[in-house]
């Protein structure tokens, strides 16, 4: 059998021509080679193919199956191509749908069998804003919060129904929650399934309604929730609580709860996930001779030894002072401590005096003409014993430098 003519050609229209240029060239063509009018031995023919052409591109459903899969979208016997792999030819596909639910739903709407299942109603999801101290997001705490949401109906249970009476089966689905359409298509024979429009897909229906929630089987309520917050959740974390969200209409499944915390930053810590990091400011003489200060954590102040001599921009960790890990049990971040050295920009006489003093005593100069290079500075390696010297002659400079400036 001679193969068919492509159908864009039959009507002498480019591939991607309107629908109006379509239906212009089928009308003048068909009033062209119809048999009533043209007594040619392949009026017939043509006539019956013009007349096959236009039937599928006129078709927005079957002019895109068309586009897609070329005459085996039509049922033909000319390609012998299943689109779904089957091996085909003419008369449409008996079989080979499962997992091509989404091109039905595209070209005829619903799910085909075999296919998706439409779903059932469910409550809708809840947001909760709940604020946290930073001490409640390290430790962890347990929440009570009260919110207002479409619950259970506490008369009927949530079936919907008077109590002393039932809910039956749905005579338009009979109980089944769906309704199909069998049709016959261009791939063979369909089957819609959809939503029962009478019962909203629970399969039952109401004859007595409930008084208090007039067979919805949920009321509007006020609820309290104890929510357990873990130890470590930051800013944003949310925590899901599942089936607390709203009720679904007659006995579907609830929706969930959102909990989103809010966690008020502390006054001196920064915090990167289980990283704390702290800015400590010293004095240029907490930093030359060290010092004890107080230094934030996770869980409260603790007292750090400044070694003698800490440099500015040196970092100190305290490793295991820092955020729990969520996940982790046992796990903690640390505590960053990052050192920057105060230099005073006014001094007094008094202090002047003594920094000048110091620096004589350290070998330093002003002087544009005797400049130190930073590996040869006094107090760098090598030039500790002259420094211990100059220091032993004038014990007492060092305290009274620490107790001017300081």
């Amino acid at each position: 059998m001679a193969s068919q003519r492509d159908f864009y050609d039959v009507l002498g229209v480019p591939r991607g021509a309107s629908d109006d240029e379509i239906k212009r060239s089928f009308r003048k063509l068909a009033q062209q080679w119809h048999p009533d009018v043209n007594t040619s031995a392949e009026a017939d023919t043509r006539f019956k193919e013009i007349n096959e052409a236009y039937q599928v591109l006129s078709d927005p459903q079957r002019r895109q199956a068309y586009d897609m899969f070329g005459h085996a979208a039509t049922g033909g016997a000319s390609g012998g191509f299943d689109p779904f792999g089957a091996a085909g030819g003419a008369g449409g596909f008996q079989g080979g749908f499962q997992g091509f639910g989404d091109l039905f739903d595209t070209l005829f709407g619903g799910a085909a069998a075999g296919g998706r299942r439409p779903r059932v109603p469910t409550g809708s999801d809840l947001r909760y804003d709940l604020r946290l101290s930073f001490e409640e997001s390290i430790t962890g705490a347990d929440k009570e919060i009260e919110f207002e949401s479409l619950a259970v109906c506490p008369t009927c249970g949530g079936n919907g129904a008077e109590p002393g009476t039932n809910p039956v089966n749905c005579p338009k689905c009979n109980g089944s929650g769906e309704l199909r359409n069998v049709r016959q298509t261009m791939l063979g024979q369909m089957i819609n399934v959809t939503l029962c429009d009478q019962c909203r897909g629970s399969g039952k229906i109401v004859p007595t309604p409930c008084h208090t929630c007039h067979g919805e089987g949920r009321t509007h309520q006020k609820r309290k929730l104890r929510v357990t917050v873990p130890a470590g959740i930051d800013d944003g974390h949310q925590i899901r609580l599942s089936g607390e969200g709203e009720a679904a209409p007659r006995g579907g499944a609830s929706g969930n709860l959102y909990v989103v915390a809010h966690v008020t930053a502390h006054p001196r810590l920064r915090r990167q996930e289980t990283e704390l990091y702290y800015d400590l400011s010293l004095s240029i003489t907490q930093a030359a001779l060290g010092a004890r200060v107080r230094v934030p954590t996770a869980e409260g102040d603790e007292v750090v030894e400044i070694k003698p001599g800490t440099q500015a921009g040196s970092e100190i960790r305290l490793r295991g002072r820092g955020v729990p890990h969520l996940r982790r049990t046992g796990v903690r971040g640390d505590v960053h401590v990052m050192v920057d050295v105060r230099v005073p920009t006014k001094l007094s006489a008094k202090q002047r005096e003594l920094l000048e003093a110091l620096a004589a005593e350290m070998g330093e100069t002003d002087s544009a003409e005797e400049v130190v290079e930073p590996d040869k500075a006094p107090g760098a390696s090598g030039s500790r014993s002259k420094r211990s010297r100059r220091r032993d002659r004038n014990p007492g400079l060092r305290d009274r430098l620490r107790d001017a400036i300081s």
